[in-house]
């Protein structure tokens, strides 16, 4: 089946799952990060198609949300403004503007920080006190590097380009080149230690939108390609006969992931397609994309994703996690198919 017609139904089951209210993570009435990759993955499949519903459907979200107004601002909330952002580009509308400096100003002036500066990851749940993830540099550090384009601010790319120098420090484990979920510097630990797959598809996916948004150039941009192919490498050496990935990368008993396998695949074939990785990576991602295409539904649903997952102190705790359709889901695959629609 055509990668569009795919798209267009992964898209029609992610908008109308806001009438199933038993599964938040599927809901998408919501402003939350979950819908935020979902909007992404819909304006990237957008700028290809060109449809003016997908435009308008994405428009009246936003609108119908800020005449509502905003919950509390934290790393997750953030995340739709990625998107808002980008629509301003097109539409060119003051109130989005001025909604995303507020946050901006926020992010630059008051969100809570770790040690070193690092953007602590805090969500409408838990204060994460002193915390670093990997989500972060997906949810909102994308957002504060496309401000920095649209407003010319320089300490705004010096702040994004920090946090990926910073993320990578604490999060990247040095003997497989695979990263863990989060750092907590009280008590200087990585927890368990746990090599989870859609916390490494964040880096894989987030690093090559930063590059191509940011323009970032020099050491900074041969650190973080460095820093990717590292993963790349063990991720092709990981990877099952089908595609897939587990949900903790070096642990086959851990069960497969589809929404992880759908975001390395993305970043592989978009780094591969901007030169910044290998062309000797691109069965990898071919693989990744038919293993998703494989697991999405007639009905449009993605299988095989896992719920939402806090840092867990043990490996058992991603493994216990369950698997059910989610809005990053459809998102991730949308953002995959689009990758395919542009090779």
């Amino acid at each position: 089946m055509q990668a569009d017609v795919l798209l267009e139904r992964v898209f029609q089951r992610m908008i109308t799952a806001n009438k199933d209210n038993s599964n938040d993570h599927m809901n998408f009435d919501t402003w939350e990060w979950p819908v935020g990759v979902a909007l992404y993955g819909l304006f990237k499949y957008n700028r290809i198609n060109k449809q003016d519903h997908h435009l308008t459907f994405m428009t009246d979200w936003f609108d119908r949300h800020l005449d509502k107004g905003l919950p509390s601002k934290n790393v997750n909330t953030v995340a739709p403004l990625l998107t808002l952002a980008h629509l301003y580009e097109l539409k060119h509308r003051e109130s989005y503007l001025q909604v995303c400096l507020e946050w901006t100003e926020w992010i630059m002036k008051e969100m809570p920080r770790t040690e070193e500066g690092g953007l602590q990851h805090m969500t409408i749940l838990d204060a994460n006190d002193r915390q670093l993830w990997d989500d972060t540099l997906f949810m909102t550090v994308l957002f504060l590097a496309k401000m920095a384009q649209i407003t010319g601010r320089q300490d705004l790319q010096e702040e994004a380009e920090y946090q990926f120098l910073l993320h990578i420090k604490y999060l990247y484990d040095t003997q497989t080149g695979l990263w863990y979920h989060g750092w907590n510097f009280i008590g200087r630990h990585a927890y368990s230690k746990s090599l989870w797959a859609r916390g490494n598809c964040w880096f894989t996916a987030s690093v090559v939108e930063f590059i191509e948004i940011s323009g970032v150039q020099g050491s900074v941009k041969r650190y973080l390609l460095e820093t990717l192919q590292a993963q790349v490498e063990k991720l092709q050496e990981l990877q099952e006969p089908d595609g897939m990935w587990h949900t903790l990368l070096t642990d086959r008993s851990s069960y497969v992931e589809a929404s992880a396998t759908a975001g390395f695949g993305f970043g592989i074939l978009k780094g591969i397609r901007l030169g910044y990785l290998p062309a000797r990576y691109a069965e990898a991602g071919r693989q990744a994309l038919q293993a998703v295409v494989d697991r999405i539904g007639e009905d449009g649903t993605v299988a095989d994703v896992s719920y939402g997952t806090a840092i867990g102190h043990s490996n058992d705790h991603y493994k216990a996690i369950p698997v059910c359709p989610t809005a990053y889901g459809q998102a991730l695959t949308i953002m995959l198919l689009t990758e395919a629609l542009k090779r």
